[in-house]
């Protein structure tokens, strides 16, 4: 992390996405940025070239963050039983892209002309895959997994269902329970988090004892 981003950019960028993820890239002012984070307006230009820059460069930083959080939380759950780690790993996909899905569509533009945005995400997603792999793995040779699908396409099945509920919330709220303005995102995220692990499971030929 320190390699890419000063601590007064790593400040400036949590300050950023503080606010974006309160009111929208569109509803946050490089102002209101730079009043919070107790910086002249100057500051984003010297630091980002733009708002628009800045998005680029809080985008990287997230990918990065969560990539750190993702091989910290690999670490605790490894001695755990194959099932026990796959719905773990599937809670904490499901959940990361719950809680900043106000990248979506900034990622969405922004991967048709970034090579370094692509880079990092190809880095993230084949972390993703080798643990996968390695689970998938385990779960076999101790007989708790039937079959072994490939762990890319456990991946694909897993960001694509979440992406396409957090896509398509006119569609998805028509059938999520209990729900109001303040409720809806933890309940659709509750519902596709169970759907995948009944998908993802089916598909490994789970044996519950």
């Amino acid at each position: 992390m320190k390699k890419k981003f000063t601590e007064k950019q790593i400040h400036i960028l949590d300050i950023a996405e503080e606010l974006i993820a309160k009111k929208g890239y569109e509803g946050t002012s490089v102002r209101d940025i730079c009043s919070k984070a107790n910086i002249n307006v100057a500051m984003i230009s010297y630091y980002f070239g733009s708002k628009e820059k800045m998005m680029s460069y809080l985008y990287q930083y997230r990918v990065l963050k969560t990539r750190e959080n993702f091989s910290e939380f690999a670490d605790t759950i490894k001695d755990g039983k194959p099932e026990m780690q796959l719905k773990e790993i599937i809670k904490y996909i499901v959940a990361q892209l719950f809680k900043y899905n106000y990248f979506h569509g900034f990622v969405t533009q922004e991967l048709r002309h970034t090579e370094n945005l692509k880079d990092e995400l190809l880095d993230f997603y084949q972390l993703f895959v080798k643990k996968l792999d390695d689970v998938i793995k385990k779960g076999v040779a101790s007989g708790v997994f039937t079959f072994t699908p490939k762990p890319e396409d456990i991946l694909t099945t897993i960001i694509g269902s979440t992406l396409f509920v957090i896509r398509n919330r006119n569609f998805y709220e028509l059938y999520v329970p209990n729900k109001n303005e303040e409720t809806y995102s933890k309940e659709a995220e509750k519902k596709v988090r169970m759907n995948l692990l009944m998908s993802v499971f089916a598909i490994l030929g789970y044996a519950a004892d």
